[in-house]
């Protein structure tokens, strides 16, 4: 199969080409292109008509550090599509409504080097992050690592690996090349299309349910120390592809192995789930403090689908993560909760929409976060759209947050776009501080404040805590959280 599309690398000589000066009837700009006489339109500088230059710059070194053959389809037309994406993109400013509260300008500051390979670790060092008798991948730096795969608990019939690998047929890379996503996100979704080393494919064939969840554990070990100027990207891709009446429980936990370094985490995740089909989604990031976790998350759900997640942030300097939920049958049901944590000088931002085109879905959304620093921000943008023929919509929203600092910021945004008229929706937005007449409860009955308000700001996560089904993984976030509260100081 072929494709019309060319890479940035391959486009961008034949643009200069193009603008190379002439020799009649014309002068050269300051920039070397050529200016034509007054007569003639002026043809626009190179960067005006690709994109950023910064953008660019990103782009080709991300193209620049691939090894890995690219022979596969899928793989091969992500690749094409992110290049022609990117030709149009700018850098991220805060006049761009979709980043307005989210300032992305710190990492200009870097020269941005892609991690062209995984850090040499054993299966003892790794299980110090991963300690649940999970079937379980491995993902250093972007890198699916083979020798700390374990699968043993895998159920017969599940495929998982790189799309470039042998373990696929045929057959079933037909599948992924019409289940892989088309749809256009943003810049960071395009970057992560043409600097993604490979591919993992999780396949589960019609009817399979997997008994055990599916751990995907993403360890960031390369980082750049504090005052160097060049900052380590990652792009791990995974396509999770659940056939009809298929069931699978998924853990992705985002590391980072030293809490001091800087790094960049870009990674993307699509879920196709058939009909009937059921998905169990819980997502943990507590990465370094000093680094930048951009993440997209795109989700297509059949009729009669059901897709759950369970979210809990608390690590990066910059977090974000993009969320897309695509609803493309009738009496489909999406639930999606969310828990950040704010205890430094950090930005949690969540940006969702979920698109209901069938009648009878139901969507029920819960985002709560915490923000403990004066310096802190987090920020929710939910958006469901409510279509003309997604009648009999049942669909609610609700962000709570707590400020528990001054000068510390929430910026919220929850909004319902409803054509259908025959629906049930609703949402709803609170920002506030500990109530009196909670903590007063507590001291009534002989608990001093400082205990009162640990136990009450812990209770408040825990509304989205108790809903990861693993157990093993919900005891571990359990105490994450309990260690970064516990320092915590009382607000004046």
């Amino acid at each position: 199969m072929t494709y019309a599309i060319m890479s940035i690398s391959a486009i961008i000589p034949k643009l200069q080409n193009f603008l190379t000066p002439s020799s009649r009837n014309s002068r050269k700009s300051n920039h070397g292109f050529t200016i034509k006489p007054p007569t003639v339109r002026t043809l626009p500088s190179l960067a005006a008509v690709l994109s950023d230059p910064y953008v660019l710059q990103i782009a080709e070194t991300l193209e620049d550090s691939l090894t890995l053959p690219t022979t596969t389809p899928p793989l091969q037309k992500l690749r094409d599509t992110s290049s022609q994406s990117l030709l149009s993109s700018r850098w991220p400013s805060r006049k761009d409504e979709p980043f307005r509260f989210t300032d992305f300008s710190f990492l200009k500051n870097y020269q941005i080097q892609p991690v062209t390979s995984p850090e040499d670790l054993s299966f003892s060092e790794f299980t110090v992050f991963t300690d649940a008798p999970l079937p379980n991948l491995a993902i250093v730096d972007g890198h699916l690592v083979d020798s700390l795969l374990r699968l043993d608990n895998l159920t017969d019939g599940v495929l998982v690996g790189r799309l470039s690998s042998s373990i696929f047929s045929e057959e079933i890379l037909k599948k992924v090349c019409e289940h892989a996503s088309t749809f256009d996100g943003d810049l960071f979704w395009s970057l992560n299309g043409v600097g993604a080393p490979d591919m993992v494919v999780v396949y589960v064939p019609e009817g399979c349910k997997v008994e055990s969840p599916l751990h995907l554990t993403y360890l960031s070990v390369v980082g750049s120390e504090k005052g160097e100027k060049s900052l380590p990207i990652s792009n791990p891709r995974v396509l999770v592809v659940v056939e009809k009446g298929g069931e699978i429980s998924l853990v992705e936990e985002y590391v980072g192995a030293d809490g001091a370094k800087s790094y960049w985490a870009n990674p993307v995740m699509e879920i196709v789930i058939g009909e009937g089909a059921k998905v169990d989604h819980s997502y943990i990031q507590i990465q370094s403090h000093n680094a930048a976790h951009i993440k997209w998350t795109w989700i297509r759900q059949e009729l009669g689908s059901t897709y759950k997640l369970v979210e809990v942030s608390s690590g990066g300097k910059l977090s974000r993560h993009n969320l897309h939920v695509e609803q493309v049958g009738s009496e489909t049901v999406t639930e999606l909760s969310a828990f950040h944590l704010v205890i430094g000088d950090q930005t949690q931002d969540l940006h969702s929409r979920l698109v209901l085109n069938h009648p009878r879905g139901v969507s029920k959304q819960l985002h709560k976060c915490i923000v403990a620093h004066s310096s802190g921000q987090a920020v929710f943008d939910g958006n469901v759209q409510v279509n003309r023929y997604a009648q009999q919509t049942d669909a609610g929203q609700l962000t709570r947050s707590l400020l528990l600092e001054p000068r510390a910021t929430i910026n919220v945004k929850p909004n319902l776009q409803i054509i259908a008229d025959d629906v049930k929706c609703s949402h709803g937005a609170a920002i506030s501080d500990l109530e009196e007449s909670q903590l007063f409860y507590f001291q009534a009955r002989g608990i001093d404040t400082e205990t009162a308000r640990k136990a009450l700001i812990f209770s408040f996560a825990a509304e989205v805590v108790e809903r990861i089904s693993d157990n093993s993984t919900k005891k571990k976030v359990e105490a994450h959280i309990r260690e970064l509260l516990n320092p915590m100081p009382s607000s004046n």
